[in-house]
C-alpha cells in the first residue's frame, strides 16, 4: 500500500509540472501572436532579417525639382520685355488720332469734334468729382475796403462736406456789370499770400483785375494746413483716387461750381470770365479752361510744358497729383490746349526760370499755336517767353487778358 501510494503522489507530481509547462508555452504562442498582430518585433530576435516592404499606397511619390535660380534669365527678359512695351507707347501716337480727330471746317463742328476727347480727358481725373452741391447758400462776408475794391471771405457749397473758401473782391466805381477774373495761387501758397503786402511772385496777379474794374475770385486750394502731415496733398489724392475721383477733378469742380454762384451775382458779367494762375495755377488755368467752357479768356504763367520735360529726363520723378491715366499718352499740355481753342490762350514762362519750366515749353507751343491756326484764329494764342524768373508778368497778361475781355464786350 505504501508503495502504491507513492507511486500516485509522483505521478500527480509530473502531471502537474507538465501542466504548468503546458501553459507556460501557450502563454508564449499567445504572447509571440499578440505581438505579431500589433506590428511590433523583438529586434534581438530579428536583427539579422531582412526588412518587409511598406505596402505601395505609402510609398512617397518622387518629384522633379529644379534650382529657383534657374529662372532669372526669364525674369530679367520679362523687365526688359516690359521696358520695351512702355517704350513703344511712348512713341505710339495711334490712340491720340483715334480719339483727337478736329474738325477744323468750321469753329460749330470743330468743337463738336473734340468733345469725345473732353469726355475723355474728364474721366481720366474722375470728373465730374461724386456727390450732389449741397443745398446751403453761399457766403460772402466782408473783411474790408480800400480806395479799389471791396473784399470778402467767400464760402461756397461745391460737394457733400466740400466748400470752395476764397478771396472775392468787387471792383468800386463800375456802374455796369464787370467781368469776372479766377486768380489762381500755385503750390505753397494762398489767396492771401497772391494778394497781400505786394503779392510776393504773384505781383498784381490778383489785384491787377480789380485796379481794372474786373471782379476777381482768388480760391484757396490745399497744398499745406497746419494741423496735417507735410504731405497731406499726396494723402487726400491718393484716398480719392481709391473713390473714383482725385485732387484734381475735387479742385477744378471748386472753381466750376464757384462760377455757378459767382455768375449769378448782380456785379457779374457772365459772358466775360477769364482766368490766370501761376506755377500751380497755371496748371489749374489750363485743365479747368479745358473743361469749362464758360472760361472764355485764359492766361498760364511758369507751368506749360513742366511735366513733359520732368518726365523726359526721369518718368518717376512727375508729382503723383499730376500722373492722372494717360497723362503723357493723351493728354499732354500741347494737345489740351485743343479743349481751349479758339477761346484766346496766353502762355508765359520767364527766362530766368528752372529749365523745367521754360525749355519744353518752347518746343510744344507751335503744336498748341496749330489748333489755332487751322481754325483761323493765330492772333488767339500767345507763347511768351519775358525777362525773368518764376513770376507772373503782369504787363504781358493782363494785356492779353484785357485785349480779349474787351472784345467779348457786349
Amino acid at each position: 500500500m505504501n508503495c502504491i501510494k507513492m507511486n500516485r503522489i509522483k505521478m500527480n507530481r509530473f502531471n502537474s509540472f507538465r501542466y504548468r509547462s503546458m501553459g507556460l508555452l501557450t502563454l508564449c504562442c499567445c504572447g509571440l501572436l499578440a505581438t505579431a498582430a500589433s506590428g511590433q518585433t523583438n529586434p534581438a530576435a530579428t536583427s539579422n532579417a531582412p526588412a518587409a516592404a511598406a505596402p505601395l499606397s505609402e510609398q512617397k511619390p518622387v518629384y522633379f525639382e529644379q534650382d529657383v535660380a534657374a529662372s532669372n534669365p526669364l525674369r530679367n527678359a520679362q523687365a526688359a520685355e516690359l521696358e520695351r512695351y512702355i517704350a513703344h507707347l511712348k512713341s505710339d501716337a495711334s490712340r491720340l488720332q483715334q480719339i483727337l480727330t478736329p474738325d477744323y471746317t468750321s469753329i460749330e463742328k470743330y468743337q463738336a469734334s473734340v468733345e469725345p476727347y473732353r469726355r475723355a480727358f474728364a474721366q481720366s481725373i474722375g470728373y465730374p468729382p461724386p456727390g450732389a452741391v449741397p443745398a446751403e447758400p453761399a457766403q460772402f462776408e466782408k473783411i474790408g475796403e480800400d480806395a479799389i475794391g471791396i473784399y470778402y471771405r467767400a464760402i461756397i457749397p461745391v460737394l457733400p462736406e466740400v466748400h470752395a473758401e476764397g478771396l472775392y473782391i468787387t471792383p468800386k466805381n463800375v456802374t455796369k456789370p464787370a467781368p469776372l477774373v479766377i486768380a489762381m495761387h500755385g503750390g505753397g501758397g494762398s489767396p492771401e499770400v497772391a494778394l497781400f503786402k505786394g503779392g510776393a511772385n504773384y505781383h498784381d496777379m490778383v489785384r491787377g483785375g480789380v485796379k481794372r474794374g474786373y471782379a476777381v475770385f482768388a480760391p484757396q486750394h490745399l497744398f499745406k494746413a497746419d494741423a496735417y502731415p507735410a504731405d497731406i496733398r499726396r494723402q487726400i489724392d491718393n484716398r480719392l483716387r481709391h473713390q473714383g475721383t482725385s485732387i484734381t477733378a475735387v479742385e477744378i469742380a471748386k472753381i466750376t461750381r464757384s462760377l455757378d454762384v459767382l455768375l449769378q451775382r448782380p456785379e457779374v458779367d457772365p459772358t466775360r470770365v477769364a482766368m490766370v494762375g501761376l506755377s500751380y495755377g497755371g496748371f489749374y488755368t489750363l485743365v479747368t479752361t479745358a473743361l469749362e467752357p464758360r472760361i472764355h479768356v485764359a492766361a498760364s504763367s511758369c507751368y506749360y510744358g513742366v511735366q513733359e520735360s520732368r518726365y523726359r529726363e526721369n518718368e518717376l520723378s512727375v508729382p503723383s497729383d499730376f500722373c492722372f491715366m494717360d497723362r503723357f499718352s493723351l493728354f499732354r499740355d500741347d494737345d489740351l490746349v485743343a479743349l481751349i481753342a479758339p477761346r484766346p490762350l496766353h502762355i508765359q514762362a520767364g527766362k530766368k526760370d528752372g529749365v523745367h519750366h521754360r525749355e519744353a515749353g518752347i518746343e510744344m507751343a507751335p503744336r498748341s499755336a496749330s489748333y489755332y491756326e487751322k481754325l483761323g484764329k493765330k492772333t488767339n494764342f500767345e507763347h511768351l517767353v519775358f525777362e525773368g524768373g518764376h513770376e507772373f508778368h503782369d504787363a504781358s497778361a493782363w494785356r492779353f487778358v484785357d485785349q480779349h475781355l474787351q472784345g467779348l464786350s457786349r
